[in-house]
C-alpha cells in the first residue's frame, strides 16, 4: 500500500491578496507619517564631540591604568607635519578583580576616522609594535609619534586596550589639522629597497579577492533562494518530496565548489609566495618590556589610606591619610589625579599641562592641614577634592558599582619644586546628607 503521504497531491501557497484601497492608504499615511518622524530626527542630530570615555565604569577609569603628564608637542599642524604625544601612566596595585589581568595591553591613539597615522611608538624608551605584558604597580612612561592626514578640528585620546577588557581612555585634546587633504604622503621603503605608496599599495589586488569572494557567494545563495523558501519547502517535507529539494545539478555544483576554493587558494597562495618570497608575517608575539626601575622618588613618601567618604550633596570625595615625609624636605599635596580628572591645590604651585582645561579642578583640593609635612613626620591628613567634575566626569557612578573603590595618584611637591608620586586605594562610603 502506498502511503498516505505520498498519495498527496502537492500545491504551492497561494500569493497574498492585494490589500483594498482602505488599507493601501492607510499604509501610505503610516509610511509618511515615519518618514517625517525620520526627517526630524536626521535635522536634530549633533555631531559626536567624544570617544564615550565617560560610559567606562569608574572603577575600571580609576583603578587600572592611572594617566599623568600627558604632553601634546603642538594642537596645531598641518598636513604630513608630525605631533608627538608623550605622558606617564601607574598600573594600579589595586587592580579590580572583575577586569582580566593586563598581561596583554595595545597603546593606541583613539581618533574619529583615519585623521592621523601612527609612525613610531615607545614604551619606556624603547620601540615596539606588538601587545605588551604590564606589571601592577609599575611606572611607564610613553611617547607615540603622529602625522597629520586629514584636515580638520579632533578630539584625540591616547588609551590602552586591555585583552578581554576593553579601552581605558589616557586625557584628550583638541587637534587642529591643516593644509590640503591631496597633500598627503605616506611613502615607506620595504625590505627589498622598494619604495611604495601605503595609501594605494595593493589596493587593487584587495578589491578583486574582496569583489571575486563576494560574487561567489551571492552567487551560492542566489541559486537556492530563486526557490520557494521555508513554508513552501516545509510543506513539501511534510509531503514527502525532501527528495526533490536538492537535485542531482545542486550537489555536482556543490561539489564543484567544495573541490574548486580550496584548490584555487592553494594555487593563488602559491603564486604570491613565488612572487614575494622575502616575506614576514603578522607578529603576534607579546612583548616584554619591565616597568622603570624605580617609580619617581617611591618609597620616600609612604601614603596609607584610612578611609574614604562621598558626600553626594556637596560632590566631593573625603579621603583620611596617613603620610610619612621619609625625605629631608618638607613637602605638600599639590595635586589629587584619579580617572583622567586633576584635582589641583591652589596653595601649591603645580606644573601646568597641555591637556584639556575640562577635566582639570583648578581650585578642587583642599587640606584640613596645609601646613607642610616635615622631613621625618608622620601626620594624619585629611584630603577632599571636590568639584562639579565628579557628577560630569560621571565618577560618582562608583558608589553604585559593586566593586564600589577608589584608586589614584596623590602628587607631592618640595620648596625646590621636585615631586613625588604615591599610588592610594580605599573602599568609598557614600554619604547621603
Amino acid at each position: 500500500m502506498k502511503s498516505t503521504a505520498q498519495n498527496q497531491t502537492y500545491t504551492r501557497p497561494m500569493a497574498f491578496r492585494i490589500p483594498i484601497k482602505g488599507q493601501q492608504q492607510l499604509a501610505s499615511n503610516w509610511l509618511l507619517f515615519l518618514g517625517l518622524i525620520l526627517s526630524i530626527y536626521m535635522l536634530t542630530l549633533q555631531p559626536v564631540m567624544a570617544h564615550g570615555e565617560k560610559n567606562l565604569e569608574p572603577y575600571v577609569r580609576m583603578r587600572t591604568i592611572q594617566w599623568y603628564d600627558v604632553q601634546w608637542s603642538k594642537q596645531k599642524f598641518n598636513v604630513n607635519d608630525e605631533v608627538t604625544v608623550t605622558g606617564k601612566f601607574h598600573v594600579a596595585e589595586d587592580w579590580p578583580i572583575s577586569v582580566p589581568k593586563p598581561d596583554a595591553a595595545f597603546l593606541n591613539i583613539s581618533t574619529p576616522g583615519p585623521v592621523l597615522i601612527r609612525t613610531e611608538r615607545y614604551l619606556n624608551g624603547k620601540p615596539y609594535m606588538n601587545s605588551v605584558a604590564l606589571q601592577p604597580g609599575g611606572d611607564y612612561d610613553f611617547k607615540v609619534v603622529l602625522k597629520g592626514r586629514l584636515p580638520g578640528h579632533y578630539h584625540i585620546h591616547p588609551f590602552f586596550n586591555l585583552r578581554d577588557a576593553g579601552q581605558v581612555m589616557g586625557p584628550g585634546a583638541w587637534l587642529d589639522i591643516a593644509g590640503n587633504e591631496a597633500d598627503f604622503t605616506n611613502n615607506v621603503q620595504t625590505i627589498n629597497g622598494e619604495m611604495v605608496n601605503m595609501e594605494t599599495y595593493g589596493l587593487g589586488n584587495g578589491i578583486f579577492w574582496h569583489s571575486f569572494w563576494a560574487l561567489l557567494g551571492t552567487a551560492w545563495l542566489l541559486w537556492w533562494v530563486r526557490r520557494p523558501l521555508f513554508i513552501a519547502r516545509y510543506r513539501m517535507l511534510q509531503a514527502g518530496l525532501e527528495n526533490e529539494l536538492v537535485t542531482p545539478l545542486d550537489r555536482n555544483i556543490g561539489k564543484a565548489i567544495l573541490i574548486g576554493v580550496p584548490v584555487l587558494v592553494f594555487a593563488f597562495y602559491t603564486m604570491t609566495v613565488n612572487k614575494y618570497p622575502k616575506a614576514i608575517p603578522l607578529q603576534a608575539s607579546l612583548d616584554q618590556i619591565l616597568p622603570l626601575s624605580a617609580q619617581v622618588n617611591a618609597g620616600v613618601v609612604d601614603v596609607e589610606t584610612l578611609r574614604a567618604e562621598y558626600r553626594i550633596p556637596e560632590r566631593a570625595m573625603k579621603l583620611s591619610l596617613k603620610i610619612k615625609n621619609g625625605s629631608d624636605k618638607p613637602i605638600q599635596i599639590g595635586e589629587f589625579a584619579t580617572g583622567s580628572v586633576r584635582f589641583l591645590n591652589k596653595a601649591v604651585p603645580v606644573p601646568e599641562q597641555s591637556n584639556t582645561e575640562s577635566v582639570v579642578a583648578p581650585e578642587g583640593l583642599s587640606l584640613d592641614n596645609p601646613a607642610p609635612i616635615q622631613p621625618g613626620e608622620q601626620r594624619t591628613v585629611s584630603m577632599t577634592a571636590s568639584d562639579a567634575l565628579w557628577e560630569s566626569e560621571r565618577l560618582d557612578g562608583l558608589i553604585n558599582d559593586a566593586d564600589s573603590r577608589i584608586g589614584g595618584l596623590v602628587f607631592f611637591f618640595d620648596p625646590e619644586g621636585e615631586r613625588y608620586v604615591s599610588s592610594i586605594t580605599a573602599a568609598v562610603i557614600p554619604k547621603f546628607n
